[in-house]
């Protein structure tokens, strides 16, 4: 793969990542301000708040999850399997790693995948 790309890859992930932590730490400050904030409330306010909680705690476990994608391909990159489908071992189109960085699969077996979960 070209060195050029893979640098710009590499710049890529590493901004996602900031932009994720940076989100992450941002909604935790604001989830905690939440909880601190809150007064005695009535039952419909205290679920309405338990539901915010959870869409929260949702909304940061696929920003982990992104997260940990976002690591193991500068993993790859390290070691110099970066682009290569963890399926097949095809090379993952250019594109495709334009659009996901993190992508471990190429489109063929995403596709594959995706059909057998439904």
């Amino acid at each position: 793969m070209d060195k050029v790309f893979e640098e710009k890859m590499k710049d890529s992930l590493l901004a996602m990542k900031e932009e994720l932590v940076r989100s992450l730490i941002s909604e935790s400050e604001d989830f905690e301000a939440l909880v601190r904030d809150m007064d005695p409330k009535d039952l419909v306010d205290v679920a309405a708040d338990d539901i915010d909680r959870k869409t929260l705690e949702a909304l940061n476990a696929q920003e982990v999850k992104r997260i940990r994608l976002i690591d193991s391909a500068l993993s790859r990159l390290k070691n110099g399997r970066y682009g290569l489908c963890m399926r097949c071992g095809k090379k993952i189109p250019t594109e495709r790693l334009e659009a996901i960085p993190y992508a471990l699969m190429c489109i063929e077996c995403k596709s594959s995948d995706e059909r057998r979960l439904r």
